[in-house]
């Protein structure tokens, strides 16, 4: 196995790496949204406020509703007891960060005067403004945030089976911090032999599009170093017609992929996989199509949770039915039909959003909007569906990626990081500056 990538970091003379890294630090600090200015005394209330999940979109809207509150009954539903910082997975997986780097407690970022309760939602009676939970309780609200993630629907790919992931080249770092570790272990195998190597993406929405993508260079990269480029053939299936759905950060993709020798085949969706014939069935608009693996990097459909995805909550109509997602207002993640209900992170059905760094921009949203209608006034705050995507090309080098619904470019540093270049400052700020910043976020300091 490669010795560890961040390696050559102790080769920077130290001042320029301490220059750098504060940089870079600055820089992830800088990627929350700016705040609006906090009156000096807290908003007197006794609403009463459900917040149902605990993951980044969760704690960081209960974050920022306890500093501007007093006196609300604010209530985190959610039975996880551990937090995972889920940008980290793609570090993990690529051998760059352990297998605990995104491991932490829900216990230790929930705000102080906030309510946990460690249950399962089960129903939202939005009618009666209830929630109810699996074991039988209800939870009344005046008020309620829906921030229950999304899942991950690996049963609709025929033959997969998450208990194999990092056995037989199967690899899936989704899944969580094991699984991304066990894919890690499973492509550093991959890495040291050669052979073929299959990437993808689901053709449904995902959290992190540009995921698939920065694992495939990472790979490609990991061979390069390994001495073993020639020996592999590295094919990525894209599920439609381009590699991201920004064109400018596509046509770049593709031509980096082009450089590097890295196949593209478009309009391949995975269907089945047969783990112990190591063959993958793709549709295509031809037909079924097989390839055979050595390492295969399955990111399988994601969909709302059932929660949201049988419930009047769920849009009607639209792009964003056949999966469930939530109807939302996307500049204010309001409820079209229920005005007194909000839904922020993966579970929105917006155009974009699903990243971490988007929940940075749509909590504040949701929050202002919440308290307004406690003060019976209007918020002008509004999500432009900001998306960042810190996209590695190579170890030691990466993209930052930021647009908003109308795929425009929105560079938060504009003349210092290049959205298009590949850049070491780029990449410290995906290793190193932004997990505090995240870490920051949950706790509401934006």
């Amino acid at each position: 196995m490669s010795s560890p990538p961040l390696q050559w970091l102790s080769s920077i003379p130290e001042s320029r790496r301490t220059f750098l890294l504060r940089c870079a630090a600055g820089a992830g600090i800088a990627l929350l949204p700016a705040a609006r200015a906090q009156a000096a005394e807290k908003i007197r209330t006794r609403a009463r406020i459900v917040i149902v999940g605990a993951g980044a979109a969760g704690l960081t809207c209960a974050s920022l509703l306890a500093s501007r509150l007093d006196g609300a009954q604010i209530t985190l539903l959610d039975a996880r007891k551990a937090h995972y910082y889920q940008p980290g997975y793609t570090l993990v997986a690529g051998g760059i960060k352990p297998a605990g780097y995104p491991i932490s407690t829900t216990a230790e970022h929930i705000a102080r005067g906030v309510q946990w309760v460690d249950e399962q939602a089960a129903e939202i009676d939005a009618d009666a403004r209830r929630v109810h939970t699996l074991s039988g309780r209800t939870l009344p609200y005046d008020f309620l945030i829906v921030a229950c993630g999304l899942r991950l629907d690996y049963a609709a790919i025929e033959g997969m089976d998450e208990s194999l992931i990092g056995i037989n080249g199967l690899g899936s770092l989704y899944h969580g911090p094991e699984a991304a570790d066990a894919t890690w272990r499973a492509m550093s195998e991959f890495a040291d032999r050669g052979g073929v190597g299959v990437f993808l993406r689901p053709e449904t929405e995902m959290k992190c599009a540009g995921a698939p993508l920065k694992y495939t260079f990472i790979t490609e990269d990991h061979l390069v170093r390994r001495g073993n480029r020639k020996k592999a053939e590295i094919i990525y299936n894209a599920n439609n017609k381009v590699l991201f759905s920004v064109p400018i950060v596509s046509e770049k993709v593709r031509m980096l992929f082009q450089e590097r020798g890295i196949r593209v085949h478009y309009d391949r969706i995975l269907k089945a996989l047969d783990p112990g014939k190591r063959i993958a069935t793709f549709d295509t608009p031809a037909g079924g199509v097989e390839l055979g693996y050595d390492f295969i990097h399955v990111i399988p459909p994601m969909r709302a949770p059932d929660l949201i995805r049988h419930s009047p909550l769920a849009w009607r109509e639209g792009p964003f039915v056949a999966d469930g997602w939530m109807e939302v207002d996307p500049k204010t993640l309001r409820h079209k039909r229920h005005p007194e209900i909000f839904g922020v992170g993966d579970v929105a059905g917006v155009p974009k959003g699903k990243t971490a760094a988007s929940v940075k921009w749509q909590s504040p949203v949701v929050v202002d909007h919440l308290i307004a209608s406690l003060q019976g006034r209007d918020s002008d705050l509004i999500y432009n569906g900001y998306t960042s995507c810190p996209l590695i090309t190579r170890l030691g080098r990466a993209m930052l990626v930021e647009f908003d619904y109308q795929n425009n470019l929105t560079p938060s540093f504009p003349g210092v990081v290049a959205p298009l270049e590949e850049l070491w400052v780029s990449w410290v700020m995906k290793t190193m500056a932004l997990k505090p910043t995240y870490i920051s976020m949950l706790h509401g300091h934006t």
